[in-house]
């Protein structure tokens, strides 16, 4: 049995089907990079079709957004044919997914809110929450005195 593993791209956004009998499939189309960069600056892509079945394709389908990066294992990778819309057949990697990690989140508009800034508590405050002096206001108030 062939297997891939690898970090990947998501391609698009998952789509989840059923079959006949009620179990659920998540298509995942996976873009690994490989080999050395080309004179576009960019390296060449090996596009796989993933899949998710069960549970684990219901849960996790609403987090694999386009453009996402997931460490994956593929397992039964094989090569399958097609025709594409023009009538011309096309050949594809395919697989059963059957470890996922996530790596970085895509950026999108919506969900790219700025982080919350940042508010320190007031040296008075702060000292009276932990009950102990106040914190340097900086670095320049610091002992240079090193504690060992």
């Amino acid at each position: 049995m062939a297997q891939l593993f690898g970090m990947a791209r998501i391609g698009r956004d998952v789509e989840v089907r059923y079959t006949q009998a009620g179990e659920a499939v998540a298509s995942v189309s996976l873009a690994f990079d490989y080999g050395k960069k080309g004179q576009d600056g960019k390296r060449p892509t090996q596009w796989v079709d993933g899949s998710l079945w069960g549970q684990r394709a219901e849960t996790l389908a609403p987090y694999l957004l386009k453009g996402g990066r997931i460490s994956v294992t593929l397992d039964d990778v094989h090569i399958e044919t097609f025709q594409s819309r023009d009538g011309t057949p096309g050949h594809k990697l395919a697989g059963r997914i059957t470890t996922l990690e996530f790596g970085s989140a895509p950026q999108r508009e919506a969900q790219a809110a700025p982080p919350p800034a940042r508010q320190q508590p007031q040296s008075s405050q702060y000292a009276a929450q932990r009950g102990g002096p106040a914190p340097a206001a900086s670095l320049a108030d610091m002992d240079d005195d090193i504690p060992f």
